[in-house]
């Protein structure tokens, strides 16, 4: 876990989950509880901070196809893995033996996993050893990494993953963390929020903007593979009339480099 001059940095890990849509890729979002301290009401992806058993070796060593994720990476995926289940009921995972994901009828009665792994009370190795397991880390292409401003309260050093939904998952809110949950295109998502339909935190944004480069879900992982990933910090800095800006490398590829405060939505 990192340290820095405001304190401890939270590791996280945020998945978007893709499946095709008429338009093209849709990914899917939940809307976060209002009680919720980070990011309450937000449209977001599922995630959250690393849980002590995401570093447990047993998992690589008897419960994963790694495929050629990076080994650096494999307690952030495994945390991706784990996030995306208890939010959304999606389970990137084989049973032992078996080349394909999990359908969706057998993902579905893993369900009573979910709360427990939320909580704390079960891990993903205990949940891998009772129910004959395999978790599919070669499924996760990493998108982005981003560390929150030194300046803000609660920090995190977050991964976000780019995968495609298991054939015939559909995914669900738990209704805990997550009140609200869809299918959405990342450009339909970015109009709402213009529009002031939903609340998305810039960094979720930025993301989506990526996302909406890709016509498909083949091309977004594609894209995803390609590119490099380069570390964002964001930056508090004036422009030249003195408006407070948060800058980002333009290296990063987001296409911009500087948004206004006023427009960050942190």
């Amino acid at each position: 876990m990192t340290e820095s001059r405001t304190g401890r940095l939270l590791p996280s890990s945020t998945v978007l989950m893709l499946r095709e849509g008429a338009g093209g890729p849709e990914v899917f979002m939940v809307k976060r509880h209002h009680a919720i301290d980070f990011a309450s009401g937000a449209m977001v992806f599922p995630g959250g901070k690393l849980a002590e058993g995401d570093s447990d070796p047993v998992l690589m060593g008897r419960h994963a196809r790694p495929g050629r994720f990076d080994p650096a990476l494999t307690a952030f995926g495994f945390a991706a893995i784990r996030e995306a289940f208890e939010e959304s009921g999606l389970l990137l995972a084989r049973a032992k033996g078996e080349g394909s994901l999990l359908p969706a009828a057998r993902a579905a009665a893993l369900a009573p996993w979910r709360d427990p792994l939320n909580r704390g009370e079960k891990t993903l190795r205990d949940m891998a050893e009772a129910e004959g397991l395999d978790y599919a880390l070669d499924t996760l292409v990493p998108f982005a990494h981003w560390i929150t401003p030194e300046a803000m309260p609660k920090r995190f050093d977050t991964w976000f993953f780019v995968a495609a939904a298991p054939e015939g998952q559909i995914g669900a809110h738990d209704g805990g963390e997550a009140v609200e949950s869809e299918w959405v295109g990342a450009q339909a998502a970015l109009d709402d929020w213009e529009a002031q339909r939903r609340t998305i935190v810039f960094a979720t944004r930025m993301q989506l903007v990526k996302l909406a480069r890709a016509g498909s879900v083949a091309e977004a992982l594609a894209n995803a593979a390609r590119e490099p990933i380069i570390d964002v910090m964001p930056v508090l800095d004036r422009d030249a009339p003195g408006e407070p800006h948060l800058r980002i490398p333009a290296e990063a590829g987001y296409g911009v480099t500087g948004v206004p405060l006023s427009r960050v939505g942190m």
